[in-house]
């Protein structure tokens, strides 16, 4: 969520904020800044928006061959962003559909499997709103996009991902540990600096970042404040997340209705330094 502020209201802000009550997320829907984000996905300097491919190869594999067991399969991707998962399992034999709400990396993924003539769909909505579908032999939400959304909102995904799998389809989720949301609240990671550009604006501009843990609610919220440096206007952007343990993550799912709940380091099935405060949970319906 975006709001327009005054550059005296800069110092009574809230702190700590009320988690989720100053925006859902960062801007993903506004075409400009899903463009500046695209091109952050197809870096290969970083694995900050996306992972380099290198990463994501090695993940498919495990999904491919370790969960999937080789088998083809309807693959729906939660928040696929530029479909850089589902075009390589398409490859591998799945039928994928992805669902994002980045209109920039949608049209990016439609326009790869156009191209490539690969057995994809993708969907510019709402992940929170929008039919699933059914028949699905896995789903799948990765990248810590799951702790993104408040609880209540996090368990309807959980239910919808439920229905839209068949009997014996496999829930794969990649969410942060408990340790992972607490240290992006870490204060000390809050910074500021002047830049020409960037992900916020194509204008000058001045960044600031501020982070907060809420011990209580274990949750982290980053606030973005971007004060355009010609015209002083200032943008405010705000993005949570919900840290759970283990335990919860296991007893959230069997919840839903899942059943042989299993957890992993990583994505690769394996302990993986390059990927810390993340996990790889599956559960089958």
């Amino acid at each position: 969520m975006t709001s327009e502020m005054k550059l005296a209201d800069l110092a009574n802000q809230p702190r700590p904020p009320v988690p989720w009550e100053e925006g859902d997320n960062i801007p993903w829907h506004e075409p400009e800044f899903s463009e500046r984000m695209l091109r952050e996905h197809l870096n290969q300097s970083h694995d900050a928006a996306s992972r380099r491919s290198i990463k994501i190869e090695e993940h498919v594999s495990w999904i491919h061959q370790g969960l999937l067991l080789k088998h083809p399969t309807r693959i729906l991707d939660i928040g696929c962003g530029p479909g850089l998962y589902t075009s390589r399992l398409s490859k591998l034999g799945h039928e994928c559909v992805g669902i994002d709400y980045s209109p920039a990396s949608i049209a990016y993924a439609r326009n790869q499997a156009q191209e490539e003539k690969l057995p994809c769909k993708y969907l510019l909505d709402d992940v929170r709103s929008v039919d699933y579908g059914t028949d699905f032999g896995l789903v799948m939400m990765i990248f810590g996009e799951f702790n993104s959304f408040s609880s209540t909102n996090a368990k309807t995904i959980l239910k919808k991902a439920y229905r839209a799998l068949h009997e014996s389809g496999i829930l794969l989720l990649e969410p942060h540990t408990f340790d992972g949301v607490r240290d992006t609240g870490k204060p000390g990671d809050s910074t500021w600096y002047w830049t020409r550009k960037g992900l916020f604006s194509n204008r000058p501009h001045i960044y600031l970042k501020e982070k907060f843990w809420d011990a209580d609610r274990r949750t982290s919220t980053t606030r973005y404040f971007i004060i355009d440096t010609a015209t002083s206007d200032m943008l405010k952007y705000a993005q949570s997340a919900q840290a759970y343990t283990n335990e919860e993550y296991r007893s959230l799912v069997t919840e839903i209705g899942f059943k042989d709940i299993h957890l992993y380091p990583s994505l690769t099935g394996k302990e993986d330094e390059s990927q810390k405060g993340l996990l790889a949970l599956t559960a089958q319906k």
